[in-house]
């Protein structure tokens, strides 16, 4: 008798399933609170609403396993019905940014040659101005007038629709966003998703929680990353449409959130709120945070309320989670003291520091580029081979482009991207180090820095930052502070106070627009 050649490659009938299967478990417990509707869902309730989905998409709009739906959406129960009914059925779900500009839309929508188009009313504007290619055969307005996704495709009669698909099977196209070049469409597999959540379970970041907020959003791998391996282990999701920071402080207060993902953004925004100082957050368990490293302002006001801060760390291509910072103890002075530090690979990731040029493994204490490799690696940029052989190579370790290093316990720092690094009389300097050391003066709230042409060094530093209400400093105090960490090639020639960073379309530091201001 042959045996299985690769299990990854055998359709199976949980796949993709998670509406099913964990109905099938636990049927009436608490799969999901909407903040919004203050509604809440059982896991049967869930599976009902997928089925009812599902039997709509391939009944009435003809949409078969390879298919794609694009979604344009907050993050409503509708994103995780059509989420759980594409996995019955093999249908790709590709969540698109309603951050994103018509030409960057278009240009996604026109790679992803999608068959139906899903679009909340309230970006029913943004949607008219699309040019929708002839792929799309349905467009579908889930909340105008019509209330068609209440009031018809849940009205839907269910029949069983899962069929078997393989772990190698495609999930999600998700797209990620640059400072150059039009957005990446990531191919992310079954096999992807379900690593992953093992990964999250494994490395303990869900907890003891039962109730756990989503914060991310779904037109990212953050937010089906946090939602997946919840529905996973069958704890109750905490749903939010947007960012709140007055409505997350009143779920805290009501005992409704246990744990939490957050960018250190986001808990500026709690911190700053009238509601913070008289919320009850004794039943908040802990917190993760994820992009950079929390600084040790924002960390120590949780700290003091007895709240532990984990650092994560990931990116799509890769996991999207691949490393936490574990408390080796029980002490929250610990997780002060490493505050800098993203901690150690997850249970099952691989991971190595190589010199960019030379590609060989560096010794702890040097620098060098982070790769990373596990069994939730993506599959590739979608219709781009180009680019996919440049961060996958053929061993399987992704090129993250990201600087780290690891110092004697183990411990990995982040030190700033690679690609965005510049030299300056022949010295190499990272941005983010500048930043990092700005955003430590307390006038100073954010700070954004870029090497732009320089007639005597080749290119020099300069510098953005933003101040924190009521608060400012002269621009030669900043480079006297900056003096006490760095060294002198290293010191902003030039740093101005705006309103806002630029960030590009997907929410990231526009360095880009920095050289254009300077220039």
């Amino acid at each position: 008798m042959r045996l299985i050649q690769n299990y990854d490659d055998l359709p199976m009938n949980w796949v993709g399933d998670w509406a099913g299967r964990r109905a099938a478990l636990t049927p009436d417990r608490t799969a999901l609170y909407d903040s919004f509707t203050q509604k809440s869902y059982t896991f049967q309730e869930m599976n009902d609403r997928a089925s009812r989905v599902g039997t709509y998409l391939t009944d009435v709009l003809n949409l078969r396993k390879g298919d794609v739906i694009t979604l344009i959406c907050r993050n409503r129960i509708e994103s995780i019905d059509i989420y759980l009914a594409c996995g019955k059925l093999g249908i790709i779900l590709a969540p698109l940014s309603q951050r994103l500009k018509n030409l960057e839309l278009d240009d996604l929508i026109a790679r992803l040659q999608p068959s139906a188009l899903i679009y909340e009313n309230q970006f029913a504007d943004l949607v008219s101005n699309l040019s929708v290619p002839t792929s799309v055969q349905s467009v579908i307005n889930i909340d105008g007038d019509q209330n068609s996704f209440e009031n018809v495709i849940l009205k839907t009669d269910p029949r069983q629709i899962n069929i078997p698909l393989a772990m190698n099977d495609t999930c999600l196209y998700v797209h990620t966003g640059g400072t150059t070049a039009v957005p990446k469409i990531c191919i992310v597999s079954y096999r992807q998703m379900v690593w992953n959540s093992f990964d999250i379970l494994a490395t303990g970041l869900a907890g003891s929680c039962n109730n756990v907020l989503i914060t991310f959003p779904f037109f990212h791998i953050g937010g089906w990353n946090t939602f997946t391996p919840l529905f996973h282990a069958g704890i109750t999701s905490i749903l939010l449409r947007e960012f709140n920071a007055g409505l997350i402080l009143q779920l805290i207060h009501e005992g409704r959130v246990e744990n939490f993902g957050a960018v250190e953004a986001m808990l500026q925004f709690l911190i700053a709120h009238p509601k913070f100082g008289e919320t009850d957050f004794s039943r908040l368990k802990a917190i993760t945070t994820a992009a950079a490293p929390c600084s040790k302002a924002i960390m120590q006001t949780f700290l003091d309320k007895g709240i532990p801060i984990s650092q994560t760390y990931g990116m799509t291509e890769a996991g999207p989670s691949n490393f936490a910072y574990i408390a080796r103890s029980d002490s929250l002075e610990e997780l002060l003291m490493n505050s800098a530090s993203i901690g150690t690979s997850m249970f099952h990731c691989d991971a190595k520091i190589i010199d960019r040029d030379l590609g060989h493994e560096v010794k702890p204490g040097e620098m060098g580029v982070l790769c990373l490799r596990s069994p939730h690696n993506f599959d590739g940029y979608l219709h781009d081979p180009m680019r996919t052989e440049n961060i996958l190579n053929q061993e399987g370790w992704i090129y993250t482009g990201d600087l780290a290093v690891q110092n004697q316990d183990g411990l990995i720092f982040i030190k700033g991207r690679a690609d965005n690094m510049f030299i300056s009389g022949g010295e190499n300097i990272s941005p983010e180090e500048i930043e990092q050391v700005l955003m430590k003066h307390p006038a100073v709230a954010g700070a954004i820095c870029a090497g732009i042409p320089d007639p005597k060094w080749g290119q020099a530093p300069v510098a953005l930052v933003i101040f924190h209400a009521g608060q400012s400093v002269t621009e030669e105090e900043l480079k006297v502070f900056c003096r006490h960490s760095l060294a002198d090639y290293k010191v902003p020639r030039q740093i101005r106070p705006v309103n806002e960073l630029p960030l590009t379309s997907a929410g990231k530091l526009n360095r880009n627009a920095v050289i254009a201001l300077f220039s």
